[in-house]
């Protein structure tokens, strides 16, 4: 482990229904991280096999093939896809948090957007469903639980993460909060116009991410999506309303932007100051010294939903 430790953001394009090819462009970018020193590197909300962005079209016949051609390509959890996933943690000694569409076997219509950690011993340490889908993608994604809202202890602080507006609600970063959380991976889809649309669905990732990096104390990897028109199969581009343009950015403990804007695709890399990650933490612990134990109790509740082993 580096003496200051490395953390990397990943912003690719995934590759679209196809989780095979998917994977392996995920091998490279993992090893193309490690080989530029990374520690951790972190992948966008879904990416594997990518966000599912056609909810938000009109249901008609092109959309429920679409559907039909995402479900297909979710994976489970264990499974061949993250026993790569695994190996490739091992193989260049980095760990590895990436979005993916998780499915249960023998339930191929049931899926969530799942955060799956893997560390860099080549095994799985933790998977977070998404709590709530957003919106339209409740068509897709199934509720999730708080059985994956735990921090996982590693060299360089204990990691967590959420998905998308899992940072829009208080409680689910909270819990993390409360476990001494150090190194955050937020996970998006990938949009952040220029100036705010008149639609109130939309991710906000960079004011949230920053606002959460600086109640929690901790770095946080706000990493992105990637999806323009032409990364679209073409019989699936009608159903592409808008572009995922990414813009990933690394956040320190007390909020500032130390790495990003990444335009394109391409890794971000930003080192964990221990000094002043512990600085923040002194100034405002909200969990510890700024908590009010005698006013407020949390109750999580860690029981499993379908599909859980």
């Amino acid at each position: 482990m580096n003496p200051r430790p490395v953390i990397a953001a990943v912003q690719a394009a995934p590759v679209f229904f196809d989780k095979a090819a998917g994977l392996e462009k995920a091998l490279g970018l993992i090893a193309g991280a490690a080989a530029g020193g990374a520690d951790l590197a972190a992948f966008g909300e879904s990416w594997l096999p990518g966000y599912p962005f056609f909810v938000d079209a009109a249901p008609d016949a092109l959309w429920w093939a679409a559907a039909a051609e995402y479900a297909d390509n979710a994976i489970t959890v264990p499974g061949p896809e993250t026993d790569a996933l695994c190996a490739a943690a091992l193989a260049h000694d980095i760990d590895v948090v990436i979005g993916v569409a998780e499915r249960a076997e023998g339930r191929p219509g049931t899926t969530w957007c799942t955060l799956l950690f893997i560390g860099r011993e080549g095994v799985i340490l933790g998977r977070h469903r998404k709590i709530k889908p957003t919106h339209h993608e409740r068509s897709v994604w199934a509720d999730g639980d708080a059985q994956g809202l735990v921090t996982h202890p590693r060299a360089y602080g204990r990691l967590g993460g959420l998905n998308c507006w899992e940072h829009n609600v208080l409680l689910p970063g909270f819990t993390l909060i409360a476990q001494g959380l150090d190194v955050h991976v937020a996970a998006w889809p990938g949009r952040e116009p220029a100036t705010a649309p008149a639609d109130p669905v939309w991710s906000r990732q960079t004011l949230l991410s920053r606002a959460f990096a600086s109640q929690a104390g901790a770095y946080v990897i706000s990493v992105a999506g990637l999806r323009l028109t032409e990364h679209v199969p073409e019989r699936f581009r009608p159903l592409s309303t808008y572009e995922h343009d990414g813009m990933s950015v690394i956040v320190d403990p007390w909020g500032e932007i130390v790495a990003g804007p990444q335009v394109g695709e391409g890794i971000l890399y930003a080192q964990v100051d221990r000094d002043r990650l512990l600085a923040a933490k002194i100034a405002c612990d909200p969990a510890g010294h700024y908590s009010r134990p005698d006013l407020f109790r949390l109750d999580v509740d860690g029981r499993r939903v379908f599909g859980r082993d």
